[in-house]
């Protein structure tokens, strides 16, 4: 996030697009319903499907799935043809802008509803409630992300942001709600095939050079592989062992009979975890570690706060934390890893991880600290690009609309979308296993909208068969006008019902994260 969770509670207007906030991010949908309720903030919510927020929303554009890029250049196309853009900002914090501009000239209200269902009146009436504030926030989620086009939907975003000044400003910003407690975390500390800890590129010799000399080792130049690219680099035998931590792909990638084929090759699967999951249950070796209330460390959150973990209870049986697992391994193979503690890490990163110098153990013991924090006398940055954007001026990348990778036919007439449900948790690993949860929410629902099951002849609580082009569920149906017609939605928390051995595994060709929320199917009746 460009600015801070409290910020959000300030904004004058907030613009939630591809983001279920009030189930995914309960706390941070809290601040959104408290910024109206106290503070009069104006709400726009753009998503297919009737979210929670929408009954708070000023304005509701339920666009078709995968059609983001049309409405946002909608948007920006409104309030450059009404002038209502940040010409200050634009010219002077900015490159990019005519480029940007000509793009956009094609993608009026009435050629935007065209693509994407929106009503051009509505499209209007969004861009001027937004171009209009003071300070407006967005928030996103993977709606957004999980897309062939998900790079240009957040580069999208951007381009509106800036376009009316909303980025560098207290309560404004793009602000990416993160889907898990530590991702930023792992992000931050190079968990990405392409950088080193704080996004220094493994390809910049300078930045290789400070860790190899750190480390005492030699580091290759070559990017790695993304986690998607992984299963198709296994069948053709270009990797031979695995090891997964804290993951569970067996329910949470695309297209599972594919990875499975790939897992099952392994000459060797390694899976540390702190319960047996799906995955690990394909697995040579089992490694326990402990859980969050085991172990000292830190944890980044989606604001990019770093803050403290303690240790409450002792972790069972031979379970240990994961730093302690990988340095002991990393010594067992000839690398020795003399770590004494979890701090111990902390002051590596200090010294080795410039956004996070100034975050020591002693500083964060009452409060944690937002990064870039360059020093122990910075208090943190509450919000990001306040004078100059990091590469100084912020760049429009012009853009234009791409299909989703997998369009509704005669064959497979309706478009299936995943997500999550207020009462579990990712692939249940944890939230399964906690008995009030499964007492709200039991098992898998497909949300039907009423008009198609009429059509098809299903009623509510009936057996449901889902195919795809790639496998078959089936669940019991929820008919609910949530979803448009056309379109029905489904949770990937239940393995009895697998979503993902149905969803589509094409790729963004940059951020290489899979289509989860277009993907063609058949429904009938069980």
């Amino acid at each position: 996030m460009t600015n801070s969770i409290e910020e959000i509670e300030f904004a004058d207007v907030i613009l939630a697009t591809g983001t279920n906030t009030t189930e995914n991010h309960p706390m941070i949908g809290a601040r959104v319903k408290r910024a109206i309720r106290q503070h009069e903030a104006k709400l726009i919510v753009i998503d297919p499907r009737e979210i929670g927020l929408v009954k708070y929303a000023d304005i509701w554009l339920r666009q078709k799935p995968g059609t983001d890029v049309a409405v946002l250049n909608g948007l920006m196309n409104v309030i450059i043809k009404e002038n209502l853009y940040a010409r200050d900002y634009v010219a002077h914090r900015t490159e990019g802008f005519e480029a940007l501009k000509n793009v956009l000239e094609k993608y009026t209200p009435d050629y935007v509803e065209e693509i994407s269902g929106v009503p051009a009146d509505d499209l209007k009436k969004a861009a001027r409630m937004y171009a209009e504030a003071d300070k407006a926030s967005i928030l996103y989620a993977m709606g957004i992300t999980q897309h062939i086009t998900g790079t240009d939907n957040v580069k999208s975003i951007a381009n509106l942001a800036m376009l009316c000044g909303n980025v560098g400003i207290e309560s404004g910003g793009v602000n990416p709600l993160r889907g898990q407690n530590n991702v930023q975390g792992a992000c931050d500390m190079g968990a990405l095939p392409n950088v080193l800890p704080a996004y220094q590129q493994v390809a910049n010799a300078d930045a290789r050079g400070k860790f190899e000399k750190a480390w005492n080792v030699s580091l290759s130049g070559t990017p790695g592989l993304t986690v998607t690219e992984v299963p198709d680099a296994v069948l053709e035998g270009k990797i031979k062992a695995l090891y997964i931590m804290g993951e569970n792909p067996m329910m949470s990638d695309p297209h599972t009979t594919h990875l499975k084929k790939a897992l099952e090759k392994l000459d060797l699967l390694v899976c540390q975890d702190i319960f047996l999951n799906e995955t690990g249950e394909l697995a040579d070796v089992i490694l326990p570690s402990a859980c969050f209330a085991e172990k000292d460390g830190t944890f980044t959150n989606t604001e990019r706060r770093v803050q403290m973990i303690r240790k409450a209870v002792e972790a069972p049986g031979a379970a240990r934390p994961d730093w302690l697992i990988i340095s002991e391994l990393a010594t067992k193979m000839g690398y020795p890893m003399n770590y004494d503690s979890a701090d111990a890490v902390m002051k590596e990163i200090n010294e080795l991880t410039p956004s996070y110098a100034g975050i020591t153990y002693e500083r964060i013991q009452a409060e944690g600290i937002s990064w870039p924090c360059p020093n122990t006398d910075h208090p943190g940055t509450r919000y990001l690009h306040k004078d100059q954007f990091t590469r100084g001026r912020g760049l429009f990348h012009a853009i234009e609309y791409i299909p989703p990778a997998e369009l509704p036919d005669e064959e497979y007439p309706f478009i299936l979308s995943t997500g999550r449900v207020l009462y579990h948790y990712h692939t249940g690993t944890m939230s399964r296993r906690t008995k009030g949860l499964v007492e709200r929410f039991p098992e898998s629902l497909i949300e039907i909208n009423p008009e198609d099951a009429q059509k098809l002849g299903i009623e509510e609580g009936v057996s449901v068969t889902v195919t795809s082009r790639r496998g078959t569920v089936t669940a019991k149906a929820e008919v609910t006008d949530r979803p448009p017609q056309g379109t029905i939605f489904m949770n990937f928390h239940f393995n009895e019902v697998a979503v993902n051995t149905l969803t589509n595994p094409a790729l963004d060709p940059i951020g290489k994260i899979p289509e989860y929320k277009v993907c063609a199917v058949k429904v009938e009746a069980a």
